[in-house]
């Protein structure tokens, strides 16, 4: 199944003290591919756009999902968008944001099993404090569907 995360209004784009630190502290934001965080994007960047592809199956009349890029037990699925801050030493992540496989209406999941299609979420990454968003991120937050 292939899978792309549309994420756009980063939070290091806006005015204020929490956008400055952010960009200060080379804050990026990337999805978690087993440990690691892959494909980081600057805070300040216009957009982030991460694709790629996941197995999923039918077990017991059920369809799930697995993989590197997907976290958790059986009927509790979900991505990592994480955040950190680009050091010499690394990426230092600070915050993670849970993107649900149990939020995405059934019927969606299954075209995109079965049909092919991308399933697209799309979410703002900023919170409503300013901050980069994080915990569990359920629609209307994100919206997901198949194109």
């Amino acid at each position: 199944m292939r899978i792309r995360i549309d994420g756009s209004d980063l939070p290091g784009r806006r005015a204020g003290a929490e956008a400055d630190a952010l960009r200060r502290g080379n804050v990026h934001v990337g999805v978690q591919r087993k440990a690691e965080v892959v494909d980081q994007v600057p805070a300040d960047a216009a957009e982030a756009t991460w694709s790629f592809e996941v197995p999923s199956r039918e077990v017991d009349g059920m369809l799930d999902v697995g993989g590197p890029w997907v976290h958790g037990r059986p009927g509790a699925r979900f991505l990592y968008l994480s955040w950190g801050a680009v050091t010499d030493d690394g990426f230092a992540m600070f915050r993670r944001a849970k993107l649900m496989f149990t939020d995405i209406p059934t019927e969606l999941l299954r075209t995109a099993h079965e049909d092919g299609g991308i399933l697209v979420g799309r979410l703002g990454l900023t919170d409503a404090t300013g901050g980069p968003v994080c915990a569990r991120v359920h629609p209307p937050r994100i919206a997901w569907t198949v194109e």
